[in-house]
């Protein structure tokens, strides 16, 4: 990352390296696009920042987990606050991006903000290394983790044929004394997905066993672990395509509102963002300090409520701010409409509301994202297969990608299947945020995300929690 935004402040410095100087928000400038060797400079800065950013996004959850120990109760409390924690230090460190940074990026150049960026990452990563000392090292063992899964479904399909025993006990597994119980994990049997159990039936006890043909009983648990967390995944991508559209089209409609803050300062358009942050940054100590051992009293769980109840709160909410989107986008354009500037210039001609009646969206989408965000790091991270702890977390950021990519296609398909219907070319076609049909398009993702839920709902009321997990939360009889 630091390589990446060391490239992009030496190209914000230099005149030569970047486009010349344009308004894009007057409708007759005709901006130069970045081409030839900047592109290339620019998008190796963009892509070497990427790949920076998921490595520290994809160890980071993990590494700070491995600190506690699961077994102890005490330890995974202060895991629950240790996710929790860290939800809450993105969010910090988003707003100071969002305020000090854009703040010196707008009023002292881009080249500035960059290198403000590249110091503080520096300095994080002096902080990290200092603490190496004391840091718990999880060293795994055996073949590679993911191979492990791979040769279980092979092994499955390769024993397609062969009959299941009716006593599990007489499935292939490793004697489990003390010295095996130090070194490897061992599951129990359990009847979901029997069709996996078929890669640890021994077909000839004569032969030497094939990893590809024969499995053990917990490797093949872990196998069925990780293929009923794959519908949890799926589920949690709508919530952040939903994310992606509120990010982009919120700041469309900002910059056509009233952003004076007070009569001397104004809100830069892209410091927007910070108004979710700054909900994140008050619910998130609430919520652990005082909701958590408030919830705590009634169902005995130490987290309050199960990591899918918490999700599953996000993702009714993430709705719920879909639908207050789109009355929020109806207020903002009967404003323009009444006070006939429907084709005003944003920026220079600022609709007659302020921006803050965005907050209200932002609100609702800010405490779905401390439920569902947070929940979902805590269940990719105690129910992965051990073998896979260490990126465990790459599932919540492989599920935020593929909803970033996904609302990019969704765009497209909203435009295409509504050009007929529209003088634009579609709900989101038009240059003029004020002529489309942004309201429209809200509205379709709240009910794209309430058929989610209800989805959702389906498969977290049929989910079984590995044998760790579901003896704490089974006590209690509140599984989900």
């Amino acid at each position: 990352m630091m390589m990446g935004l060391g490239l992009l402040t030496v190209q914000a410095h230099y005149p030569k390296l970047k486009p010349p100087v344009c308004n894009i928000f007057l409708p007759t400038s005709n901006c130069e696009r970045v081409s030839g060797r900047n592109a290339v400079l620019l998008f190796s800065a963009i892509y070497l920042m990427a790949v920076g950013g998921a490595g520290v996004k994809a160890a980071l959850p993990s590494h700070g987990a491995d600190q506690f120990d699961e077994k102890d109760p005490k330890e995974a409390t202060q895991m629950s606050t240790f996710f929790n924690g860290l939800l809450l230090s993105l969010a910090v460190g988003g707003s100071v991006s969002l305020t000090c940074f854009v703040w010196v990026q707008d009023n002292k150049g881009f080249d500035r903000g960059f290198g403000l960026s590249l110091i503080a990452m520096l300095l994080g990563s002096t902080v990290f290394i200092i603490g190496l000392p004391w840091y718990r090292i999880h060293v795994v063992q055996g073949s590679g983790a993911i191979t492990e899964l791979l040769q279980v479904y092979v092994a499955a399909i390769r024993n397609r044929k062969l009959q299941l025993p009716d006593d599990p006990s007489e499935l292939h597994e490793t004697p489990m004394d003390k010295e095996a119980a130090l070194h490897q994990e061992f599951l129990p049997h359990r009847d979901v997905y029997r069709w996996l159990d078929k890669a640890a039936i021994r077909s000839n006890k004569t032969e030497s066993p094939n990893p590809w043909k024969l499995c053990r009983v917990t490797q093949v648990e872990n196998a069925k672990i990780f293929l009923s967390m794959v519908p949890v995944f799926l589920c949690s991508i709508i919530m952040t395509l939903c994310l992606a559209q509120l990010q982009t089209f919120s700041i469309q409609q900002g910059v056509t509102m009233d952003i004076k803050l007070t009569n001397s300062f104004n809100m830069p358009p892209a410091s927007l963002p910070i108004i979710p942050i700054a909900f994140i940054l008050i619910l998130i100590p609430i919520y652990d300090q005082i909701l958590v051992p408030f919830v705590r009293k009634f169902t005995g769980i130490p987290t309050g409520i199960t990591y899918l109840q918490r999700v599953g709160v996000g993702l009714i909410l993430s709705s719920l701010s879909m639908a207050v989107a789109g009355i929020m986008e109806v207020k903002r354009k009967n404003v323009a409409k009444h006070h006939n500037m429907l084709d005003a210039i944003p920026v220079l001609q600022p609709l007659p509301i302020s921006v803050f009646w965005l907050s209200f969206q932002y609100f609702v989408f800010g405490v779905a994202e401390s439920f569902t965000y947070v929940g979902l790091l805590e269940f990719f991270y105690s129910q992965a297969p051990k073998s896979i702890k260490s990126i465990s977390s790459c599932f919540l950021w492989s599920a935020m990608a593929i909803g970033y990519f996904m609302s990019s296609i969704m765009v497209r398909i909203v435009n295409h299947a509504t050009k007929g219907v529209t003088k634009s070319g579609g709900w989101l076609a038009g240059n003029n945020i004020n002529r489309n049909h942004l309201e429209n398009f809200y509205w379709l993702l709240a009910v794209l995300s309430l058929i989610n839920f209800a989805v959702y709902l389906f498969v977290a009321t049929r989910y079984k929690y590995r044998p760790s997990t579901v003896n704490v939360e089974n006590e209690y009889e509140v599984t989900h």
